[in-house]
C-alpha cells in the first residue's frame, strides 16, 4: 500500500519531514509584514461545507455514529474480549493501465465511521473506551509540487474529531497499544451485501497475522446502524433531497421538444454542483423519453441519454445527488411538452395515487410488502378503469399480474448508498413472485428510516409478449389497448421519505406532482 502511494502521489494527507518547516515558515519568522510569506495553511474546522452557500456538515455526526456503533457492538454477546474496530478506507484507483485517477469517492462504512474525504485511510476504534484513531498515509515530499501542500496529522485530528492520528505505517503498533496488556481483537469488515450479491472486503495491513481477527461480529451491527439515520445524518439528507427536487424542477423548465436526453442530464447535474455543492451524482443519470421510459435502468454506456426527445413524449427522469457521501434518489415524469395527453393522465394519475396510498400508510409497525402489493392493487384499479385490463383485481393480485406492470420493487432504503444496506438482515426471507421477488427490502417499518417510494408502470416489451401467451397471465390482458401504449415508455414518480414516530416526513420536497402542478410549472418556463 505505502508504495503504491509514494509511486501515484495521489493522495492529500499527512506531513514529510522535509514539509514540515516548511509549513509554518514566514520570512525568517518575522511578523512585520507578509508581503514574503507564503499562504499559510487554513486552520481547520470539525466539519464539511464546500461552500458558502452549502451545508455545513459537522464532525459530530460521525462522532455519535461511533458511538452508536460501540455501544450496539457492547450489547452483542459475541463480542471479543478487547475488541477494536477496524476499517480499511477507500483507494484511490487508476483506469486500467493509465495514469489517469478517477473522482475519489470514500468508500460508504469508512464514511459513516469517519467522514473522512481523502483516500487510502485506516480507522480504528477501541469498543470499550471509544477512543478513535485514523491511520493516514505517509506522503514524499515530491506530493506537494503537483497535489498541493502536505498537512500534518494534527490537521486531521482536528479537521475529523478523532482522539488521535497516525501513519499507516504505524498500524501494528498502534493497535497494539490501545490494548497494552493484551492483544487486541480486531474486528474486520467482511458480510454480503443484498443487492449487490457482493461481499466487502475486511482490512488487512502489514502485520496483520500477529493480531486475532474476527470477521463475523461487525458487519450485521454497523449494517444495522446505518439504517438508522440521526438527526444530524437526517438534515444532511433533507438539503441533498432538496436539491436534487430543484434540480428537477429546472429540467422540467428547460426541457422541449428537439433537445437531446443528456441535455436534461446536463441541466440537473449543472443545478446540483452550482447551487448544491453536489460533486457527485448518486447513480448514473436515467433520463429516458418515449419508450426509453420503459428501461428501467436506462443511461448506462450502451444507452448513453442520446435520444431526441419529441413532441409528445412522456419522459421517465431519474437522477439524484450526493452531498459529503449521502444520497438522494427522486424520479420524475412528464410530457415533453407539458401537456397530458388523455392515455398519460391515465397512466400518471394511476401512479400517483398509489404513491400517495401508500405514503398515507408509512407508520412503524407498517409492513414493507405490504405497502408494495398495496401501490400494485391501487394500480391496477386505474388500469382496469383505463380499458387495460380485465377481471377481478383480486384474481389480478394472486396472478400477480401488477408485476408485469411494475416489476421492480416499490422502494428502497436510502443513506450513504442508494440502494442502501440493512435491507435483509439475517433471518429475513426474500419473497416470492413477480414484482415483490425484486424488493430491496421487506422489513418492518421503524422510526428513523429513510426509504424511497417509487411506484411505477411501465410497458416492457420483452415482459408484455410473453404475458400474451400466458395462460395465467393473458385473460386478465387487453392487448388491443395495451398496444396503443407499446411506444409510450412508462411513468415512475419516486419520493425520499423519513419514518417517524407516527408516520412520515417527505424529504423531497418542493416538486410538482399532480397534473396541474407540473403543466403549471412547465408554462411557467
Amino acid at each position: 500500500t505505502n508504495s503504491s502511494v509514494r509511486a501515484r502521489l495521489a493522495r492529500s494527507l499527512a506531513l514529510s519531514p522535509m514539509a514540515s518547516s516548511a509549513t509554518t515558515s514566514c520570512c525568517g519568522g518575522s511578523s512585520s509584514s507578509t508581503a514574503c510569506c507564503w499562504p499559510e495553511l487554513p486552520t481547520p474546522q470539525p466539519e464539511f461545507q464546500l461552500g458558502p452557500d452549502t451545508l455545513k456538515v459537522p464532525m459530530s455526526l460521525h462522532a455519535a455514529n461511533r458511538r452508536r456503533l460501540c455501544e450496539r457492538l457492547l450489547r452483542n454477546p459475541n463480542l471479543p474480549a478487547d475488541a477494536v474496530v477496524f476499517l480499511q478506507g477507500g483507494a484511490q484507483t487508476t483506469r486500467d493501465a493509465t495514469d489517469h485517477e478517477p473522482l475519489f469517492r470514500q468508500e460508504s462504512f469508512f464514511q459513516w465511521t469517519f467522514g473522512v474525504k481523502e483516500g487510502d485511510c485506516y480507522g480504528a476504534i477501541h469498543v470499550a473506551s471509544g477512543r478513535s484513531v485514523l491511520f493516514v498515509p505517509y506522503l514524499p515530499e515530491d506530493y506537494a509540487v503537483w497535489m498541493g501542500r502536505i498537512k500534518p496529522c494534527d490537521y486531521f485530528k482536528t479537521a475529523y474529531a478523532v482522539d488521535d492520528v497516525k501513519f499507516t505505517t504505524e498500524i501494528a503498533a498502534t493497535l497494539q497499544a490501545l490494548v497494552p496488556s493484551h492483544q487486541p481483537h480486531l474486528l474486520t469488515l467482511y458480510g454480503l451485501n443484498t443487492d449487490s450479491k457482493t461481499f466487502t472486503t475486511p482490512a488487512t495491513f502489514d502485520g496483520i497475522e500477529a493480531f486475532k481477527v474476527d470477521k463475523s461480529v461487525l458487519h450485521p451491527d454497523i449494517s444495522e446502524c446505518r439504517v438508522f439515520k440521526t438527526p444530524e445524518e437526517m438534515e444532511v439528507m433533507r438539503y441533498v433531497s432538496r436539491v436534487t427536487g430543484e434540480a428537477h424542477v429546472a429540467v422540467m423548465k428547460h426541457i422541449k421538444p428537439g433537445l437531446s436526453e443528456y441535455h436534461m442530464e446536463s441541466v440537473f447535474r449543472h443545478h446540483c454542483y452550482y447551487h448544491g455543492g453536489c460533486r457527485n451524482m448518486s447513480y448514473t443519470c436515467i433520463c429516458g423519453s418515449g419508450a426509453n421510459g420503459a428501461v428501467l435502468h436506462y443511461g448506462h454506456a450502451g444507452a448513453p441519454n442520446d435520444r431526441v426527445i419529441q413532441d409528445g413524449d412522456m419522459c421517465l427522469f431519474d437522477m439524484g445527488s450526493e452531498y459529503h457521501c449521502y444520497n438522494s434518489d427522486i424520479t420524475c415524469s412528464f410530457p415533453a411538452n407539458g401537456k397530458f395527453t388523455a392515455d398519460q393522465r391515465l397512466i400518471y394519475e394511476a401512479v400517483l395515487d398509489a404513491s400517495r396510498h401508500v405514503m398515507a400508510a408509512i407508520k412503524p409497525g407498517a409492513k414493507w410488502v405490504d405497502l408494495h402489493l398495496l401501490a400494485e392493487r391501487v394500480q391496477l384499479e386505474h388500469l382496469k378503469r383505463g380499458g387495460l385490463v380485465v377481471g377481478s383485481v383480486d384474481e389480478m393480485m394472486q396472478a400477480r399480474v401488477g408485476g408485469l406492470f411494475m416489476p421492480h420493487g416499490m422502494g428502497h432504503l436510502l443513506g450513504l448508498d442508494t440502494h442502501d444496506v440493512g435491507g435483509y438482515p439475517d433471518g429475513l426471507e426474500r419473497p416470492v413472485g413477480a414484482g415483490v421477488s425484486r424488493l430491496r427490502t421487506a422489513r418492518v417499518l421503524e422510526k428513523d428510516m429513510v426509504l424511497t417510494v417509487e411506484p411505477g408502470i411501465y410497458f416492457i416489451e420483452q415482459l408484455f409478449e410473453k404475458a400474451f401467451v400466458d395462460p395465467v397471465l393473458s385473460p386478465f390482458l387487453n392487448k388491443e389497448r395495451i398496444m396503443q401504449f407499446a411506444k409510450f415508455g412508462g411513468v415512475r414518480i419516486e419520493d425520499d421519505i423519513a419514518v417517524t414516530e407516527t408516520g412520515m416526513e417527505l424529504l423531497s420536497t418542493g416538486i410538482p406532482r399532480t397534473v396541474e402542478e407540473i403543466e403549471a410549472v412547465m408554462a411557467s418556463s
